[in-house]
């Protein structure tokens, strides 16, 4: 349960650091163009769904 909270928690800081990457500079800025999408697709794609899918080892008794 842990593992999967913290991993949302990443997920949603590198939105948040994706989406300040997305706000910067002109339009033409490289960080803005490339950087941000990449950060925010592993963000949205990778990250949150192994947070919310991840399934540890259930403990019988």
């Amino acid at each position: 349960m842990k593992k999967n909270i913290l991993l949302v928690t990443i997920g949603t800081l590198l939105i948040v650091i994706g989406f300040i990457c997305l706000a910067q500079g002109p339009a033409e800025n490289p960080v803005s163009l490339t950087v941000a999408p990449m950060i925010l697709i592993f963000a949205y794609l990778v990250v949150i769904p192994i947070g919310i899918l991840w399934g540890g080892k259930s403990q019988k008794k």
